[in-house]
């Protein structure tokens, strides 16, 4: 018998150890790893703090935002840089305002809400054009923050265009034809009157017509808009023409054009109508029968 050293022992023993060991170990059974459970039970309680400190973090903001809190803070932060930029020099100081006529600059500078000696910073230039924008005389504003201490605002006001009249009612009509609210038709007597439902909305394209004829248009007075179709123009307070539906502006061109050459809008003419395309008819005051105006067809009838 050879005998064995204690390491050549084991070394030659621990293939056989093995051996015996698998032999004895159940069907799929596994070698248990040294550290498993204490691995795993650490990674839980990483897990679960992370998830835990969430919870706090979210949770306590959303308690805190509905309670209000962050909100005053930040508004408390806000005011106090923006009182720290007045301290620095950036405080309103004056208010420039361009194209003002018919609006009190009282009320532009309500309208506006500001005081000399706030922050300029905290003063809102969009939201101050939005609400001009509402006043009644005011078609369109810019206004801009000019530092360290101005602010600038530009109007453009409506334009007064003529009265309309419908259904009882006068209102003052700009030259877009929309009614201008808050305005007294009496203040402006010496406006075109148009009478008839859609009548300010064709009011400019008639105006521009009209003044074609500066000296005609002088004595117009009055324009209806009749059936949604056609004008009829009240001259002196006591003349009607009656344009016709289509080309009305070389209608009146020629009557301005027989007016110069034969004076046919005299003292005893009541209507003068120019719906017919090839002939002027008068009507005279004394005369029911209509006779034609000399220079427009030939001879008078």
């Amino acid at each position: 018998m050879r005998l064995l050293t204690p390491l050549a022992w084991w070394q030659g023993d621990k293939p056989r150890t093995k051996a015996r060991r698998a032999a004895t170990r159940r069907p799929g059974a596994r070698k248990p790893k040294r550290g498993m459970r204490i691995a795993d039970t650490r990674w839980l309680w990483q897990r679960g703090g992370i998830v835990l400190a969430a919870v706090l973090v979210f949770g306590g903001t959303g308690w805190l935002w509905s309670n209000g809190w962050i909100q005053r803070s930040l508004e408390r932060t806000e005011l106090a840089l923006l009182a720290a930029t007045a301290d620095a020099g950036l405080e309103l100081d004056d208010v420039l305002v361009e194209g003002r006529k018919r609006t009190e600059r009282s009320v532009v500078l309500e309208t506006l809400g500001v005081v000399r000696g706030q922050p300029i910073l905290a003063f809102d230039p969009h939201a101050a054009k939005a609400r001009l924008e509402r006043l009644p005389w005011i078609r369109g504003a810019t206004v801009e923050r000019r530092l360290p201490d101005v602010i600038h605002v530009r109007l453009v006001e409506r334009q007064p265009l003529a009265r309309w009249q419908n259904q009882g009612r006068i209102a003052v009509i700009d030259r877009r034809g929309e009614v201008i609210p808050g305005a007294d038709p009496k203040s402006f007597a010496r406006l075109l009157v148009v009478v008839g439902e859609g009548a300010a909305d064709r009011t400019p394209d008639l105006l521009a017509m009209l003044n074609g004829e500066p000296e005609l248009r002088s004595r117009v007075s009055a324009a209806v808009w009749v059936r949604g179709r056609r004008w009829n123009l009240r001259l002196d307070d006591s003349i009607d023409v009656r344009l016709p539906e289509q080309n009305p502006g070389a209608a009146w061109a020629e009557l301005a054009r027989a007016q110069r050459e034969h004076g046919v809008l005299r003292r005893d003419v009541a209507v003068v109508d120019l719906r017919l395309p090839d002939r002027l008819v008068v009507r005279t005051t004394s005369e029911a029968a209509p006779k034609r105006a000399p220079g427009r067809g030939g001879e008078e009838t």
